[in-house]
């Protein structure tokens, strides 16, 4: 037995489960045939005992707070008790603990509108996720946690606006990719400054490799790493601790802390390009869906995410919408639960009969009409498809055989028609898509022929940059030249890390792309690499 394998083992009840679950997806085709539920792992049914939280000796708040999801007169705040984050039990009983929450109009909290208490419960490794309502639209707020003597820092969130008001103007950012291996997350730090509605998360908010006890291009001087970090995840205690290492960073802390965040995953939250039941590399699919579980279970545990997201098993819901108001609709999407496995076997490919037949798809036939038919009853100005992978298509080189990634929507080419022709039928003339994926930033336009530069503009694409996968990155990748030269619909190109903040108007987008000099050093200065508009009557992205 290998050492991945042994490392994989688990308790022989979850395992037939994950077989049962295997059998029945084949025969019935459904991914919802039988919940592998971790069943033994659910509060209540461990029946732990509930301790004083006065007894805690040490401060529980050491991951941050959280908030996430915002809705009109409402959000969701999340933390986690973990006084050792680095530990398998972040240092907590297996006890339930009762802590309080608080939210006010101010800093201070002279003035608290609401507070209230939740349970943390050790099957949920001591996480929490209180949804707050009762609150007014289109508000900033402050919040707070208490555990017996220890408080937590103070977060700032906003509620979206009503359903029905007339919104001037929403200012975002989006972000993606953050290997802390990679480097240090400079970028965040800079964005908990900025002013801003809400963050899209865009996936890949950790990585399943092995971090060195130096924390890899960290460099880490104040005493190695446990050694349980340097090892790929697997179960779902590699998932949990790997949580930990990451969300007690002090940048991500302060993003989160500043700011509301939706997110959404992409492959190595579980695995590299993994797709549906199909895993990034040959295992049983069994193993496989017990590792997914393992995954969407401590990503769910370590999110500001709502309570229809909890996951059942290897089966997460997260796909979902946000509005502000009647300026704007943003579509979350999930490519990674339901998509077909990747043409040719993956990697970069001439399009073929395989990739595009019509029957694959990145999204899933129930998430693509959920898609298309929320455009169709949609009110809002704005359509913001929020997902993971680069839309438009993407030539590698302008010489044939014209190679495309068989990992983004170039791989599955007729499903990304479909939600195009859909947006038309909707008579959708604003739409942007977000993505990220890739660690550099992209501009596309989105046109209704890819060998036509002069056929309609239907869109824009923003792909933002990673916070620190890739490490430093340089403004000009050796493939500049090849790229825009290939891709005429490409309009900005740049390999850099950072961010990206995006202002919508009524008629109007403007994207300012953020980047940093390195990432290797955890002090450097911000910067706007450029900035471009696109305007609802003339689309296509112009740079200012």
């Amino acid at each position: 037995m290998t050492a991945r394998t042994a490392h994989t083992a688990q308790s022989a009840e979850l395992r037939s489960a994950a077989r049962h679950m295997t059998r029945r997806r084949l025969l019935n085709h459904t991914t919802a045939a039988v919940a592998l539920a971790f069943g033994v792992g659910l509060p209540g049914t461990a029946h732990a005992a509930e301790i004083d939280a006065r007894r805690i000796t040490e401060d529980p708040f050491t991951l941050g707070i959280a908030s996430g999801d915002p809705l009109p007169g409402s959000v969701l705040l999340w933390t986690r008790l973990a006084p050792s984050p680095y530990e398998p039990d972040g240092g907590m009983p297996f006890r339930r603990v009762r802590l309080r929450w608080e939210v006010a109009h101010d800093r201070r909290f002279t003035r608290i509108v609401r507070r209230g208490t939740a349970v943390s419960h050790p099957e949920l490794h001591h996480s929490v996720h209180c949804e707050v309502n009762g609150l007014v639209e289109d508000r900033t707020y402050y919040y707070r946690f208490r555990a017996g003597r220890w408080i937590s820092a103070t977060g700032r969130t906003r509620t979206a606006p009503a359903p029905s008001s007339r919104v001037a103007a929403l200012r975002f950012a989006a972000v993606s990719c953050q290997a802390y291996h990679h480097g240090y997350f400079t970028p965040y730090r800079h964005l908990a400054d900025e002013e801003l509605a809400v963050v899209f998360h865009l996936g890949d908010y950790l990585y399943e490799h092995p971090v060195s006890p130096v924390g890899g291009a960290r460099r880490l001087s104040g005493g190695p790493l446990p050694a349980h970090f340097d090892r790929e995840t697997l179960t779902l205690e590699d998932y949990r601790l790997r949580y930990g290492l990451y969300k007690s960073d002090p940048d991500l802390k302060a993003a989160h802390a500043a700011h509301p965040f939706v997110l959404t995953w992409d492959d190595h939250e579980t695995e590299n390009n993994y797709a549906g039941d199909n895993p990034g590399h040959p295992q049983p699919t069994e193993e496989f869906l017990l590792r997914r579980a393992s995954a969407y279970r401590a990503y769910w545990e370590h999110q500001p995410l709502r309570l229809p997201q909890r996951p059942r098993g290897p089966d997460m819901r997260l796909y979902r919408r946000v509005r502000f108001g009647r300026l704007a609709q943003f579509d979350v999407l999930d490519t990674r639960q339901y998509r077909s496995a990747q043409a040719y076997g993956d990697g970069w490919h001439p399009p073929g009969p395989q990739s595009e037949d019509p029957a694959r798809t990145l999204t899933g036939a129930a998430q693509e009409r959920w898609l298309l038919d929320g455009w169709r009853t949609s009110r809002a100005r704005w359509h913001v498809l929020a997902q993971q992978v680069t839309f438009a298509r993407r030539r590698r080189s302008p010489v044939p055989p014209h190679t495309v990634s068989m990992d983004a929507w170039d791989g599955y080419p007729a499903s990304r028609s479909r939600v195009l022709a859909g947006a038309e039928a909707a008579g959708i003339d604003r739409l942007l898509v977000l993505s990220g994926d890739v660690h550099v930033s992209y501009g596309f336009d989105l046109k209704a022929d890819w060998d036509d530069p002069d056929s309609r503009t239907l869109g824009t694409e923003i792909v933002t940059t990673s916070i620190s996968s890739g490490g430093n990155g340089t403004a000009r990748p050796p493939n500049w030249t090849a790229l825009t030269t290939a891709n005429p619909h490409l309009r900005h190109y740049d390999g850099r890390r950072g961010y990206t903040v995006v202002t919508l108007d009524e008629d109007r987008m403007r994207a300012d792309f953020r980047t940093v000099t390195a990432v290797t050093t955890p002090t450097a200065p911000m910067t706007t690499a450029a900035s471009f508009i696109s305007e609802a009557r003339s689309p296509g992205l112009r740079r200012v």
